[in-house]
């Protein structure tokens, strides 16, 4: 297959006041604006034009097809035609758009037709070339095909078709929050556009932001690749990892891409996708994955080998294929232990908190023991957090009995706290002077439990730091090389000297 020609980034604007919000960073990138006129509603386009300067593409998205337009069948049309006038694309579909007096009116080259595929229309990679050569009878300058991918592996027939073909005008992708990741790989396999919301509404399922499309992925360019790499969980779609490893994988020159994946099943998408034999036949072979949030237990009993640490806490965040053998490792205690060397926090000795007893907080909990601490565990469900505590060999006590004063560290290994208006898992005020605090979670902004810490003076490791720190040991083995603090630090956004965010 020849190499595939850079794609056109398409930024989709579903009300006008992502306009104002859109950096030029950002917008520099973008070849096409796709206004959906069934959100915006009604748009000038003269105006818009003189706004953004682009190619413009206008789209009433059918009910039918996801989307919300309304009007009935002869006002659509008008519409349509009346917007050809004045847009340099009119998106058509294909099952209800294609009349002769669509087609009068609408000239070929601004034409792109599309089919969004229902639930009978992702499976069979023999229907979508049949509808590729079916649309192919009505002249156009883009053919998009979007079929539906609701379980793991259903994504790949659309991957299939873009491989076999050599055409130039086809959009394919798959939709659903699980086939997200396609919209990254499909690019390299010839897809002609890359759609991204222009805000932070998505305008379809497993859309990606133009953020994401272009700071985590650096599209349109297409930097060379031929192992995939990735993270695994659910849910993954605000995941900071592809930015991260990505922008390493560039600085150093790795010919690898990291993408997000999100499953219900972990166990379906290993057999469906990463058992594929697709994937590493058109040169894209998944060469390691991290693994979050509910998947690091199953991520140990698909492995060939684990190290002694996942053994000990029966979790993983490391999948490495080496020599045709899936082995397991844990970093996740780096992420908590790692920050805190930095701060010249000493550990040995010192009475720590770790709350939670999933594979976080059985991750930190090992990570604090290893460095000599004395560690309480903490959880609301007692017979877990029991039996973690007695396999880690430390001390367990329910949530409720928490007295954060008793701790110069206390790290949260759950979802408590994380948004603004969650409740804290303890009260950060009560914490003894000079006590320490990390959260192993992380949000765009500051989450609830560090906001409120930051507020009262109290040292604290937000949760991008732990992500870079526990990425360290992922990034070397996967790559076998070193990730640059620098510039993880400044990809996502904190300031290593002070470990806070960045100003």
């Amino acid at each position: 297959m020849s190499e595939p020609l850079k794609p056109t980034l398409v930024a989709t604007l579903t009300n006008l006041g992502e306009l104002d919000e859109i950096s030029d960073q950002l917008f520099e990138r973008v070849g096409i604006v796709e206004v959906r006129a069934d959100l915006t509603g009604p748009v000038d386009p003269e105006w818009l034009r003189s706004r953004c300067g682009k190619t413009l593409l206008f789209t009433l998205r059918s009910q039918a097809e996801g989307g919300q337009c309304e009007v009935s069948a002869s006002r659509r049309a008008t519409q349509q035609v009346e917007a050809a006038a004045h847009y340099d694309l009119v998106d058509l579909e294909m099952a209800r758009d294609l009349d002769g007096e669509r087609l009068d009116g609408i000239e070929p080259s601004k034409r792109l037709l599309s089919w969004h595929g229902g639930p009978d229309g992702h499976r069979s990679l023999t229907k979508l070339r049949a509808l590729v050569d079916e649309m192919s009878r009505t002249d156009a300058r883009f053919y998009k095909l979007i079929p539906a991918a609701p379980d793991p592996g259903q994504e790949l027939v659309a991957l299939e078709l873009l491989a076999e073909t050599e055409r130039t005008d086809l959009a394919v992708f798959s939709t659903e929050p699980g086939a997200s990741w396609t919209r990254v790989v499909a690019p390299r396999l010839g897809s002609a556009l890359v759609y991204g919301s222009m805000g932070d509404q998505a305008a379809a399922p497993g859309q990606l932001s133009l953020e994401q499309l272009v700071l985590d992925y650096d599209l349109p360019e297409l930097p060379p690749a031929s192992r995939l790499f990735g993270i695994i969980g659910n849910p993954t779609v605000h995941s900071l990892s592809p930015r991260l490893h990505n922008g390493a994988y560039r600085e150093l020159g790795i010919d690898g891409l990291y993408v997000a994946f999100c499953a219900e099943s972990f166990g379906d998408f290993w057999l469906e996708v990463v058992e594929s034999s697709f994937l590493e036949n058109v040169g894209l072979s998944i060469a390691g994955l991290s693994v979050t949030t509910p998947f690091k237990r199953p991520a140990v009993a698909v492995a060939g080998a684990s190290s002694p640490r996942c053994d000990i806490i029966e979790s993983a965040n490391t999948l490495v294929r080496r020599d045709g053998v899936w082995e397991a490792e844990s970093t996740d205690p780096d992420g908590v232990v790692v920050p805190l060397r930095r701060r010249e926090i000493a550990l040995a000795g010192r009475p720590c908190a770790v709350i939670g007893a999933g594979g976080a907080g059985r991750a930190a909990a090992l990570g604090l023991k290893e460095e000599g601490a004395e560690v309480t565990l903490y959880n609301r469900t007692a017979s877990r957090g029991e039996r973690t505590a007695a396999r880690l060999g430390i001390e367990f006590k329910p949530l409720a009995d928490i007295e954060p004063g008793d701790y110069d560290v206390v790290v949260n290994a759950t979802a408590l706290g994380h948004g603004k208006a969650d409740p804290l898992p303890f009260a950060p005020d009560r914490l003894r002077e000079g006590a320490a605090i990390v959260d192993m979670v992380y949000d765009s902004q500051a989450t609830g439990l560090v906001a409120t810490a930051r507020q009262l003076g109290i040292e604290v490791v937000d949760g991008r730091e732990v992500l870079l720190s526990q990425a360290v040991g992922q990034f070397r083995a996967m790559t076998g090389g070193d990730l640059p603090l620098s510039t993880g630090a400044a990809r996502l956004g904190i300031d290593l000297v002070r470990g806070g965010t960045a100003s």
